[in-house]
């Protein structure tokens, strides 16, 4: 009698189970059917409503499309559905990219901005105003006959500057200047005897020996171009 007792207790304690459970999945099947229902009564209006425009957008190109094109570019676009999905493929590895390198973009631009403001604070960018203005100057002081000679004279242009800057040209240059500077300061004697008394200057004549040969060397150029002039 207790073994069959207690066999028919867990017979019962069993069933108990399996009803709880059966009980339980109806009551989720419930709610499901609820939640497909809510959802279909949600999405209806909505559907309806894009139907709708969907038809008002087609009466308004229906004069332009044709079903056979539609149907064409269905099939094309199946034909075309590995290129589609690599293009897909590339287009995720270019927003990977640019995931990646947007740091570094942002930190090269970072550098360029220091960059930029220590050039302005520098004076780079009032040197290039300056700059500019000088070169807008000189193009409206030019005429283009004014530039076409000085593109034939370029070269001999070039020459003398080259030849100006030479070191030993412009420190000469520089001491006769800082020495004439001095000169200039102090009185000057030009009476007849004291302009004798300097005559007798190895220096004073040596200058105006340096002088009148460099005299003689400009009116010897001078008549040659007035020779060539003519």
């Amino acid at each position: 009698m207790d073994a069959s007792l207690q066999e028919l207790n867990q017979k019962i304690d069993l069933l108990t189970t399996q009803v709880a459970y059966l009980s339980e999945q109806a009551q989720l099947a419930e709610r499901q059917r609820q939640e497909r229902s809510e959802l279909v009564r949600d999405v209806t209006p909505l559907a309806n409503q894009a139907f709708n425009l969907a038809i008002e957008q087609l009466e308004e190109i229906q004069e332009y499309i044709d079903l056979g094109d539609l149907l064409r570019l269905f099939k094309r676009l199946l034909r075309n559905g590995r290129n589609l999905e690599k293009m897909l493929d590339q287009l995720e590895s270019l927003a990977d990219l640019i995931e990646t390198v947007s740091p570094l973009a942002d930190d090269a631009f970072g550098k360029v901005v220091d960059l930029m403001a220590g050039l302005e604070a520098r004076g780079y960018f009032a040197f290039t105003h300056s700059g500019m203005k000088l070169v807008d100057n000189i193009v409206t002081s030019f005429s283009a006959e004014d530039v076409n000679r000085l593109g034939d004279n370029i070269v001999l242009i070039l020459n003398t500057v080259k030849d100006m800057t030479q070191p030993e040209i412009i420190s000469f240059v520089r001491s006769t200047l800082l020495v004439a500077e001095k000169e200039i300061e102090k009185p000057v004697d030009v009476s007849y005897l004291g302009l004798v008394r300097q005559m007798r200057d190895p220096a004073v004549r040596r200058g105006l020996a340096l002088t009148l040969r460099v005299m003689q060397v400009i009116g010897t150029q001078a008549a040659s171009e007035t020779k060539i002039g003519q």
